[in-house]
């Protein structure tokens, strides 16, 4: 009998369309595939693999899987999946890791502009039918500054330097990837900071990376100077971030990733004026499963043949701070 696979889709990579490229990819494959949780546990006992979004896990899906030997995550963060009390060590993970640059560079290029060239205004203009003009800032000869050195940091530094801007990124890695002008190490951080037009937060979260951005990080940011994360909640200090914006240390900040989500409608971000709020939009995509599928693709080959260590993009548990 072929492993049991469990599929639970999502808006972006639904369920009918995984299912059928994957039945037409590997004929009389044993596949369940839902695009919601509510009948996933009757189906757990026999699985052996799941593929779904990291939000879409939790204790009780792993717990019921008790013959599970494969998670593939369909987002590059595994942190909540690693996490989960009841995962047995030998499960092998993977990810999507390396399919997100061109979305989120996009996004950040978005939030770049629109806090460089202060858009809100011309949109409020807008509505209001004023004509106001000012000089427009422009990205060309600013500095990034990008922490965590991964795929999508690379994705994002070359499309920085096709606007003229300068790339330095903070890395334990000692590795330097093309679009990087230099490389600083965590313990360099603060002294990183102080050099960027634009702080780019796209680290994985970890022990280590946990409120890596905090109070003294932002102190060492010039007054002119732009926070974006697009990486994890909880990298940045968001009550030092939003003290810090209420002063006016620094000149704004975009956020697609918070502590909690979705961001409660009482909390005070929402309300502050130098700060843009998204909706964790950064990974999505209107062409998601087109880009996920041929690496999710390969990994069901693998698993199917009993190759679980030629899979693409395994997840080391203890990984590095990078």
């Amino acid at each position: 009998m072929m492993a049991r696979v469990i599929y639970i889709g999502a808006p972006e990579a639904d369920a009918a369309s995984f299912a059928a490229r994957a039945r037409s990819d590997f004929p009389g494959i044993e596949l369940y595939a839902t695009d919601g949780r509510g009948a996933v546990v009757e189906q757990l006992a026999d699985a052996e693999a799941i593929i779904a979004h990291h939000f879409q896990f939790d204790d009780a899906l792993v717990r019921h899987a008790r013959r599970l030997r494969w998670i593939q995550s369909l987002t590059s963060g595994t942190d909540t999946i690693v996490q989960l009390p009841s995962l047995a060590p030998e499960v092998v993970i993977t990810s999507t890791r390396g399919m997100h640059g061109p979305q989120m560079s996009e996004l950040v290029f978005l939030q770049m502009l629109t806090l460089v060239r202060n858009f809100r205004r011309t949109l409020d203009n807008q509505r209001e039918r004023r004509w106001e003009r000012w000089p427009q800032p422009l990205l060309c000869g600013r500095t990034t500054v990008i922490v965590g050195v991964g795929a999508i940091a690379e994705a994002l530094a070359l499309r920085c330097q096709a606007f003229g801007m300068k790339v330095l990124g903070v890395s334990n890695s000692d590795r330097q990837p093309p679009g990087f002008g230099g490389i600083f190490t965590r313990r360099e951080l603060r002294a990183a900071a102080g050099r960027a037009d634009f702080l780019v937060l796209t680290v994985p979260l970890s022990e280590e990376t946990e409120n890596l951005v905090d109070e003294r990080i932002l102190s060492g940011m010039k007054p002119g100077a732009f926070l974006i994360n697009v990486a994890r909640g909880g990298v940045l200090d968001e009550r030092a971030l939003l003290d810090c914006l209420r002063a006016g240390r620094i000149a704004g900040a975009a956020l697609d990733v918070f502590r909690q989500t979705p961001l409660p409608a009482d909390d005070p971000l929402w309300a502050e004026e130098r700060l843009i709020i998204t909706p964790v939009l950064g990974g999505m995509s209107d062409v998601y499963l087109e880009q996920a599928y041929p690496l999710v693709k390969e990994n069901i080959r693998h698993f199917l043949a009993d190759r679980l260590d030629l899979m693409m993009n395994i997840v080391q548990r203890t990984g590095a701070w990078e």
